[in-house]
């Protein structure tokens, strides 16, 4: 298998360039996407080094490790996964974000005045990033997952990155859906530290505080559920999964 492909679900050869190329237009994004060179500068920083990270994972991870707990094992037992890299990244990346935020109110509150808030706006944006990447298991779950997201953080500050994280899902989607690329790791990971650094420029802190805390519990539950079997024995969830995916590749 060359370094760029790799087996889907169904045993068909995908791409990984195609979510490569995604992180490179979010960092872009990111670094554009702000008032204040410092948040842009963090914003960007935050998006390029969680998707280095799932880059690593990508082309020089260990499959036999699955999930957090796998990981956290093999960690015990003396051994660095690429997967634990991407564990530490990830909430190191939120706190770059959350940090450049911390002199900009919004709404009621303002964001990193206290360690709290620095701790909730960290797990918001890794929380995110993690989030995309779990669902990045099937043709545009992942992609959809954050259109949602970045839809809810466009009214806002964090709108022209939310802007920007549109377009490229809209650019990245038809390739998806007709299984010829998918995301992978670095795709995922930079797309879901978009969507949260925009929903931490958008969102007042009860709101970050209350989408931080159910990504946790999804990061959580996925140890023990899957997704895929809840999203195919839920109607609704079934159908949104399912809609413009269309398996026949382009000729």
């Amino acid at each position: 298998m060359s370094f760029w492909r790799r087996t889907n679900y169904r045993g068909r050869l995908v791409d990984l360039r195609g979510g490569t190329y995604l992180a490179a237009w979010l960092v872009a994004a990111a670094a554009l996407g702000a008032q204040g060179g410092k948040r842009r500068a963090a914003g960007a920083l935050a998006v390029g080094l969680a998707g280095l990270a799932g880059f690593v994972d990508d082309h020089f991870g260990q499959s036999h490790v699955k999930g957090l707990k796998g990981h956290l094992l093999a960690l015990r037992h003396g051994q660095i996964t690429t997967g634990v890299i991407k564990l530490v990244a990830l909430p190191v990346a939120g706190l770059m974000a959350a940090l450049a935020e911390s002199g900009n109110p919004r709404g009621s509150s303002s964001a990193g005045k206290t360690v709290t808030a620095l701790v909730i706006d960290s797990a918001l944006v890794a929380g995110w990033a993690n989030l995309i990447n779990l669902l990045d298991v099937r043709p545009g779950r992942a992609l959809k997952a954050a259109a949602l997201g970045a839809v809810a953080a466009w009214p806002g500050q964090g709108g022209p990155l939310a802007e920007a994280t549109l377009t490229g899902i809209v650019l990245e989607i038809p390739a998806e859906v007709t299984e010829t690329t998918m995301l992978g790791d670095c795709g995922a990971a930079a797309l879901g530290t978009a969507v949260g650094v925009a929903g931490l420029r958008s969102w007042p802190l009860p709101v970050r505080t209350a989408v931080a805390a159910l990504l946790a519990f999804l990061t959580l539950a996925s140890e023990k559920v899957s997704f895929s079997d809840v999203i195919d024995q839920n109607g609704p969830l079934r159908r949104l999964d399912q809609l413009m995916v269309n398996h026949a590749r382009p000729a």
